[in-house]
């Protein structure tokens, strides 16, 4: 497998899997079957939690995607594109899907900011090390702003595939990945200085 860029973040999901592997989950094989679920579990999980923000519904979505995987797994041909990222894209659906019928979510959303946002690419405070904090920090945004953040900084998704899976415009993620990496860091900085 090939590293990705220094800058290009390498989702969670980036996991090889053998082709025979792929081809014994194919025929139906329960042990490889389980094996998929055992590799994809936890990156699905988190992805969900990020997107939906609830324990719960990321279960739910885990759950719709592993059987929703189990029951196409026959319609993934590679072609030039791993198993992993059809699989990450499936997840990704689901969870938006998810989102989408919460009605707060579409009371979150409004209308497109179309003002453009400087995008800020500053590191985050020392404090974003700290998992726990960041993951309260995250917890706190609106679920829109939350899900372009995860799937820009830690999927890798560019802001036209954000766009288009959000069903928005590209400027509406830039606005969100603006205004998110500011709360963030808004909210990072309250708590490290909570902590000194």
């Amino acid at each position: 497998m090939t590293e990705p860029a220094p800058d290009t973040p390498r989702s969670s999901f980036a996991i090889d899997v053998p082709d025979a592997l792929l081809a014994r989950a194919r025929a139906g094989e329960h042990a490889a079957l389980e094996q998929l679920y055992r590799w994809f579990e936890r990156p699905v999980f988190t992805l969900a939690l990020r997107i939906v923000g609830d324990r719960e519904e990321a279960r739910d979505v885990l759950q719709d995607t592993m059987l929703k995987v189990i029951g196409r797994i026959g319609e993934f041909r590679g072609a030039g594109s791993p198993f992993w990222g059809w699989l990450r894209q499936i997840a990704v659906n689901e969870a938006l899907m998810r989102l989408r019928r919460d009605k707060k979510y579409a009371q979150e959303v409004g209308v497109d900011d179309e003002s453009m946002f400087a995008e800020d690419h500053a590191p985050l405070p020392p404090a974003a090390a700290d998992a726990a904090l960041l993951q309260r920090a995250l917890a706190a945004l609106p679920a829109p702003t939350r899900s372009v953040l995860w799937l820009y900084h830690a999927e890798g998704y560019t802001h036209d595939e954000i766009a288009t899976l959000m069903q928005r415009t590209a400027s509406f993620s830039k606005s969100q990945l603006a205004r998110g990496t500011r709360k963030l860091r808004t909210a990072l900085a309250i708590e490290e200085d909570l902590h000194a």
